[in-house]
């Protein structure tokens, strides 16, 4: 009997063989920025063999085949350069940006309702117009704004217009090594500035218009964030927890169980992705496939799965994430229901196509591609790990479904994890297995307390069993997190390693699967080439020796580091864990790959502001000083000004001479003002950590 003929993945899912070029192209026009002209020149060109193409004998269309594949991959490539220009808002001549000079007015529409922070209220501002001279121009653009709450004034509202004068600063990143780039990921959302803003800074407007849809979404949000803090009530982390369960809001959430749910490995429960979108599919697809009439009707459920899935989406926000799982779950069952044949794959594909040609910047959303290779990983690999093992109890067999479904997801999602997060939870089967049901429960169960919050008494049953399941999942959450070796942390993996690592990964996985040796093979020749890469790079920072003063708004902190070790001096807030270390301090050392913290350190010596580290000296005050005029002044290669001391520098000069005066970010932005003109005076180098980010010293 002849084998079974098995059709190939690219021509189940062709979608797939579309998507790859076109995020060649939008990579190739994000890193190297071909000008237009060429992006639009080459498109013609192509467009005019594709053309030509068709009128050719058939005996050369079927020798010349390879040839009109390629001209097709080459179009869809120079159609993403295109998309991703157009949607790079700095290249429309319209931007405000173009315009703006620090004399310049801007009119600006309030695009959200603000959101309150620590000193501040957060919301985002759509630039309609500027002026500039006396000459007004309709502009676009986005901008954030925060509003001081000093002032005992009303802030603006969702629709409201204001009228800035001036003040705007470019978005930028703190500067520290291996940190968050902020400035990069708000010019994947086309923010380019930030203003901050008291009472005499702007100007209300009577003018106000509000997107009725927009409108919708906001105030079901809002009205959903007032029923949860109604009804449970008792601990503001299980409040914070349901509201970022069932809405993705994280104005509430405690950062230290946040910090909790990452290390367990359960940190997408409290982030709105596909998972949430997936438990609401399910749930649909069960409750209308027993409806008589609905089950019997596929474009009615169609309309019913798809409509649900969109209204809980704008009324948990709207936020990307949540719009993107429903974009991939509308393909799936429009995939599903009109083509029974169709591949999962190709569903996946053209909703992630359709996603990146409405913003092609989604290619660098962690949720973007966490959730992907998560899907991927379920749909290719749960199945045959699900078969490893069977056992007739069905409740053992349930436990080991869930487990294979978490270890499919957990398989294609650990290598960009460890590159993002630095870290892999040891516990996440347990984690999953118990919280992933709990949560489910927990987020029906909210559904339901929206439902019936028009009925105080039984809202308030349900709130209250709301409350301590959400307790318990803390609770246990919190127990896991502390258990011994419960996380393996600080990882630092580079673009190179994740990619090898993902290639090592694939072909292990689909080698195993087909019974491949040939796939085996090159997939430990990919796993030598990861070790060799990652060697090369530890043998590399070995040899290191550095000295770093970051910069940290109000604080001071330096690391003076040699090989894989490091002496900490800086502010006793940062010898503790918690988030201030974790978001500034902590990348740094991950990146450098700096592990042990020490008491002494070969080759530094101080005393109270002279600092000796191998060949370089470093001066730290802190305090005010008198300083004489000596013949024969200190050489020293760095002068760090800190916490506000009353000093001036041609004081300071008269006894030391730097090779680099560094201003850090403890000091006054006034105090650095007057220091920098010192500084311009006196003609001598300065550094200041606020404006340029940490000053890295390497050390010979």
């Amino acid at each position: 009997m002849a084998a079974k003929y098995k059709t190939p993945l690219w021509k189940q899912a062709p979608f797939v063989r579309l998507i790859v070029p076109f995020i060649a192209g939008v990579i190739i026009q994000f890193y190297i920025g071909i000008p237009i002209f060429f992006t639009i020149v080459g498109t013609a060109i192509l467009l005019s063999l594709l053309v030509l193409f068709i009128f050719l004998p058939i005996t050369y269309k079927y020798t010349l085949q390879w040839l009109h594949g390629l001209i097709i991959n080459l179009i869809i490539c120079f159609s993403a350069l295109l998309i991703t220009w157009q949607k790079d808002i700095r290249n429309s001549t319209n931007w405000f940006g173009n315009y703006y000079t620090d004399s310049s007015t801007l009119i600006v529409k309030i695009n959200e309702p603000p959101v309150e922070k620590e000193k501040s209220f957060k919301a985002e501002g759509k630039v309609e117009a500027i002026i500039t001279n006396g000459k007004v121009e309709k502009v676009t653009g986005k901008l954030l704004i925060y509003f001081s709450n000093n002032d005992n004034v009303s802030i603006p509202k969702y629709g409201n217009k204001i009228l800035i004068r001036g003040g705007l600063q470019q978005i930028k990143n703190a500067g520290n090594p291996g940190g968050f780039n902020y400035r990069r990921y708000m010019l994947f959302q086309q923010t380019f500035h930030q203003v901050f803003l008291k009472n005499e800074k702007y100007t209300l407007l009577n003018s106000h218009h509000e997107n009725p849809l927009y409108s919708f979404v906001f105030f079901a949000r809002q009205n959903t964030i007032k029923i949860l803090q109604t009804y449970i009530v008792g601990s503001k982390k299980v409040t914070g927890i349901a509201e970022a369960l069932l809405i993705g809001y994280k104005e509430d959430l405690d950062k230290d169980v946040v910090q909790a749910y990452s290390n367990t490995g359960v940190v997408h429960i409290i982030a709105i992705s596909g998972m949430h979108l997936g438990l609401i599919y399910v749930g649909l697809v069960w409750l209308f496939s027993r409806l008589p009439f609905i089950k019997r009707n596929a474009l009615t459920r169609v309309i019913l799965i798809v409509g649900s899935l969109w209204l809980f989406s704008l009324i948990t926000g709207a936020s990307a994430s949540v719009l993107r799982s429903a974009v991939m779950f509308t393909c799936i069952v429009i995939g599903k229901e009109f083509f029974k044949q169709a591949s999962i794959y190709n569903s996946l594909a053209s909703s992630a196509f359709l996603l990146l040609c409405f913003n092609p910047f989604l290619l660098w959303d962690v949720g973007f591609q966490l959730s992907y290779f998560a899907v991927v990983g379920i749909v290719w690999l749960q199945k045959p790990i699900e078969n490893l093992f069977y056992s007739e109890h069905k409740i053992v067999q349930y436990l080991w479904q869930m487990c294979s479904i978490t270890i499919a997801a957990q398989i294609l999602t650990l290598p960009i994890c460890i590159y993002y997060f630095h870290q892999i939870p040891t516990l996440f089967l347990i984690t999953n297995l118990i919280c992933v049901p709990l949560s489910t429960l927990i987020l029906f169960a909210e559904i339901f307390l929206i439902i019936v919050s028009v009925i105080p008494f039984l809202a308030l049953l349900v709130g209250k069993f709301i409350y301590v399941l959400t307790w318990l999942m803390n609770t246990i959450i919190d127990f896991c997190n502390n258990l011994p070796l419960s996380l393996i942390d600080k990882i630092h993996l580079t673009a190179t390693t994740t990619t090898t690592l993902y290639v090592f990964v694939f072909l292990v996985a689909a080698g195993l699967l087909r019974r491949n040796k040939q796939l085996i093979k090159i997939a430990l020749f990919s796993l030598l080439v990861f070790s060799a890469t990652w060697a090369y790079g530890k043998i590399d920072l070995v040899k290191q020796k550095k000295i770093i003063i970051y910069n940290v708004s109000r604080h001071t902190a330096i690391d003076f580091v040699t090989s894989n070790k490091y002496w900490f001096y800086g502010d006793d807030d940062f010898r503790k864990e918690g988030a201030l270390q974790n978001f500034n301090l902590k990348p740094a050392r991950v990146s450098l790959q700096i592990e042990e913290s020490m008491d002494t350190l070969k080759g530094l010596t101080s005393n109270r502001f002279l600092w000796q580290f191998y060949n370089k000296k470093i001066m730290i005050i802190d305090t005010s000083l008198k300083f004489e005029s000596v013949k024969n002044k200190l050489a020293v290669d760095v002068l760090l000004i800190t916490k506000n001391p009353l000093i001036r520098l041609s004081d300071i000069t008269t006894a030391v001479t730097p090779s680099c005066i560094v201003f850090d970010a403890s000091n006054s932005l006034w105090k650095i003002t007057q220091w920098k003109k010192q500084c311009e005076d006196l003609h001598l180098p300065y550094f200041i950590t606020g404006e340029q980010g940490a000053y890295v010293l390497d050390v010979k």
